[in-house]
C-alpha cells in the first residue's frame, strides 16, 4: 500500500500538519502530531497503516522527526521551501501560507514532480553503529550518576565519611572501600598502616597520603544511627556497591570500545581535530551530526538542530527572542561539553567566552555562544572532510577581522 499514497509533513515548532494522499490527489487522511515524543510515536503509529517504506515530502533536510522517518525505513523527500512556495499558486489563488494547505501541498509534490528529488540517505552502517554504542554509554553514564547519588544520600544519612574519603564515591578505589568498609563499626579499627595496605592492594594510584585519606575520614561528621539501623543503611550501601560495581566496569568496556571505534573513521578524526575534542565528545558529537552532509546544507541549519541558537518569534510589532527547546539535546549537550573545553587551551575560544561572560551572559550562555562559534567551523571542515587547522582558523578570523575576503 504505500507505494499508491503520498505523504506532506509541514514541520513547525510545536505540531506538525500532515496530509497523505492517494495516487489520484485524493485526501486519505489529515491529522496534526505534537513535537515531542509522544507526537512522534503517535506520527509513527498514523503512518504504519500505509506500511513501509511510505513516501514522505517535508521541507527540511534534519531534525528529529527526519531522523525518526529514515530510521523507520520511509522514503523522505527535502523539498527546498522556495519550490513550496513557487507553488503555492498552482493549489489556491491567494498564496497565503496554511499549515494543513502546506502539507497536501507537499504531498500532491511528491505525487506530481516526485522525479525532481531524491529521497534523504540513510546514515551509514558505521555511523548506526557508533551511534548504538555512544547513547548505550550515555544512558549508563547517566544510571551510574543517579545510583551514586543515592550512595552518596545514603552515606550523608549515617557515615559521612565514608563518601568523602576518596574523590568520587564511585570511583573504583571508592567502591572498593565501601565494599569491605561499609559502615562506621566496620572502620572502627581502621589505622594508617591497614588503609596503606588496602590501597596497595587496590593498586590506588591518587595523590592522598594514607594518612591524609584518613585525616578525611576522621574529620567528617560522625553518624548517629541507632545500630540497627546502621547495620540496615550499611546494607543498604553493599546492594548499591554491588551494583554500582559491574556498570562502571561496563560503562569504562564501553568507552574503550567507543575510543577505538572513533579512531577509525574518518569524521571522527575531523571532529577529534578540534581543541580538546577527545575522543568521548567527538564521538557523541558525531553519532548526532552523523556522515549525510545534505541533511545539514548550511552551519546555521546545524546550529538550530543542536539548539546553540535561539528561537525568534515574531508577529506584527512584537518579537520575542527564547531558548531552543525543541532540538537534539544529545547534540547540544556534546557540542557544548567541547565548546567548554576548548576554552581551556584555546585563546580564541577563551576569549569569545570572556567577551560573552563581560556582556551579562551568564555561564551555559556563553558557552552556547561559544559553541555557536565553533560549529561554524566544524560544520566547513566536515563538510570539505578536512580536518581543523588552526592556522587557517586564525587567518581566517583575521581576514574577517580586518574587513577582508
Amino acid at each position: 500500500m504505500s507505494t499508491q499514497v503520498f505523504c506532506g509533513l509541514d514541520w513547525a515548532t510545536q505540531t506538525h500538519a500532515v496530509c497523505i494522499i492517494d495516487t489520484a490527489g485524493q485526501v486519505l487522511e489529515r491529522f496534526e502530531v505534537s513535537h515531542d515524543h509522544d507526537g512522534l510515536a503517535a506520527l509513527a503509529h498514523r503512518l504504519a497503516r500505509y506500511g513501509a517504506n511510505l513516501r514522505i515530502a517535508i521541507e527540511r533536510p534534519s531534525g528529529l522527526i527526519v531522523d525518526a522517518l529514515v530510521e523507520a525505513a520511509h522514503q523522505v523527500f527535502a523539498i527546498h521551501p522556495n519550490a513550496v512556495k513557487a507553488s503555492r499558486p498552482r493549489y489556491r489563488s491567494h498564496g497565503a501560507k496554511s499549515d494543513a494547505s502546506d502539507a497536501y501541498l507537499l504531498a500532491d509534490l511528491l505525487r506530481t514532480d516526485g522525479h525532481r528529488w531524491s529521497a534523504l540517505s540513510p546514515q551509514s552502517d558505521s555511523i548506526r553503529a557508533l551511534r548504538a554504542l555512544v547513547r548505550a554509554r550515555d544512558d549508563l553514564v547517566a544510571t551510574r550518576i543517579a545510583l551514586a547519588n543515592q550512595l552518596h544520600s545514603t552515606l550523608d544519612a549515617f557515615w559521612p565519611g565514608g563518601a568523602r574519603i576518596f574523590a568520587a564515591v564511585d570511583s573504583p578505589i571508592g567502591l572498593a572501600f565501601l565494599k569491605r568498609y561499609p559502615s562506621p563499626a566496620s572502620a572502627a579499627g581502621l589505622n594508617e598502616s591497614r588503609l596503606q595496605r588496602f590501597c596497595r592492594a587496590q593498586h590506588y594510584s591518587g595523590r592522598r597520603s594514607p594518612a591524609e585519606l584518613l585525616g578525611r575520614l576522621q574529620a567528617a561528621a560522625r553518624g548517629m544511627a541507632p545500630a540497627l539501623t546502621a547495620q540496615a543503611m550499611a546494607d543498604v550501601v553493599l546492594s548499591l556497591v554491588d551494583v554500582l560495581t559491574p556498570l562502571v566496569e561496563q560503562i569504562a568496556a564501553l568507552t574503550h570500545r567507543i575510543e577505538r571505534f572513533i579512531e577509525s573513521l574518518p569524521d571522527g578524526q575531523i571532529i577529534m581535530s578540534f581543541p580538546r575534542a577527545g575522543h568521548i565528545c567527538a564521538a557523541q558529537i558525531l553519532a548526532e551530526l552523523g556522515d549525510v552532509r545534505e541533511r545539514f546544507p548550511s552551519d546555521d541549519r546545524l546550529a538550530a538542530e543542536a539548539g546553540v541558537v535561539p528561537v525568534t518569534y515574531q508577529s506584527g510589532k512584537t518579537r520575542c527572542v527564547s531558548f531552543r527547546w525543541a532540538c537534539n539535546h544529545r547534540l547540544r549537550k556534546a557540542i557544548t561539553c567541547m565548546a567548554d573545553n576548548s576554552r581551556h587551551t584555546n585563546l580564541w575560544a577563551r576569549g569569545l567566552y570572556a567577551a560573552a561572560r563581560q556582556r551579562g551572559c551568564d555561564h551555559p550562555h556563553a558557552i552556547r555562544i561559544l559553541a555557536r562559534a565553533w560549529l561554524r567551523v566544524l560544520w566547513r571542515a566536515w563538510t570539505d572532510r578536512k580536518t581543523y587547522d588552526a592556522s587557517l582558523h586564525l587567518s581566517a578570523l583575521k581576514a574577517t577581522s580586518s574587513g577582508g575576503g
